[in-house]
């Protein structure tokens, strides 16, 4: 029985926790770990205490720019006492405003810096736009003179062209008018011709006649009749009137032109030939006289059975 008991003692120790060794280790353990949060916390202390490293910026802008006063803070609440009943409620006072906070001297120097650089750039703006204006200006003036320049030269050989222009003009109307002359003197030269023709022609046959028998003239005749003779009185308009159906117009002749002109018939009255004497200042009527002639062919006999061999016949129109 005893025996039994104690290997039931013993297989029981087996199965029991061991007892603590003691608390030296424990402590050791603890003062380790203490020490090396002290010594974290000190080190940490010391961190902060350092000085922080300064840094200076310049801030610049196009234009000067002034920063926004600092929000103010709120107002403390008044503490809440409560008051007797009063008879009327009192107004409560209302907050002062708080003076904005000055800016920080950094802030200043980088805001005088701004101001100053965008006066120094509106200056530069300011300067070159006065050189702009003054190369435009110039450019302006350039652009002007040559425009006057060309003007001038455009008038000067305007003024040329038209000169020359008035001598060629003065040219040809003096060219005209001396072959105007030289044709007039011409003409002169032929009808003078043509008369000293006649005149020699008529003179021969005055000759001629003066030696034919039965002239009953006086020796200082100069007729070409055997006997003194002229055409009746109304011998020459009863030429017009036999030549007159034969003027042939085909445009209306103004005015009253009168042309003389000059008819040598034969015996029997045929027509010799005709010239004009004096013109009526209107060729077309000249020359429809002088055809109308040419269509007649024969002149008509006057109250005496006789043609007058010469006679000058003036022609109207009306």
């Amino acid at each position: 029985m005893a025996a039994a008991m104690s290997r039931d003692a013993g297989s029981n120790d087996v199965l029991r926790p061991r007892a603590p060794a003691g608390m030296g280790r424990g402590a050791l353990l603890s003062l380790f770990v203490h020490s090396l949060l002290v010594l974290a916390l000190a080190a940490s202390l010391v961190w902060r205490s350092q000085t922080p490293a300064t840094f200076e910026a310049e801030l610049w802008a196009a234009t000067p720019q002034q920063a926004a006063p600092r929000p103010l803070p709120p107002p403390p609440a008044p503490p809440v006492v409560a008051p007797p009943t009063p008879p009327a409620p009192v107004p409560k006072p209302e907050p002062r405003p708080q003076p904005p906070t000055p800016p920080a001297p950094e802030a200043d120097i980088a805001i005088e810096k701004a101001r100053k650089a965008a006066a120094a750039a509106a200056e530069q703006q300011r300067l070159a736009r006065i050189e702009r204006e003054k190369a435009e200006r110039l450019k302006a003036e350039r652009e002007q003179a040559e425009r006057e320049k060309l003007a001038r030269e455009k008038l000067e050989r305007e003024k040329i062209a038209a000169e020359k222009a008035a001598r060629e003009k003065a040219q040809r109307e003096a060219q005209a008018k001396e072959e105007a002359r030289q044709r007039e003197l011409k003409q002169a030269q032929q009808e003078k011709a043509e008369e000293e023709r006649l005149a020699k022609l008529r003179e021969d046959n005055l000759k001629r006649l003066r030696g034919q028998t039965g002239a009953t003239g006086a020796t200082n005749a100069t007729g070409s009749a055997a006997q003194d003779a002229a055409p009746s009185a109304g011998y020459a308009g009863k030429l017009v009137a036999r030549i007159r159906p034969n003027i042939l117009l085909t445009d209306e002749i103004r005015g009253k032109p009168a042309a003389v002109v000059e008819v040598r018939a034969a015996a029997g009255g045929t027509i010799l030939s005709r010239r004009l004497v004096k013109s009526s200042g209107n060729a077309d009527w000249d020359d429809a006289v002088l055809r109308a002639i040419d269509r007649t062919g024969e002149l008509p006999r006057d109250i005496d059975g006789r043609v007058p061999p010469v006679i000058a016949i003036t022609f109207t129109p009306e």
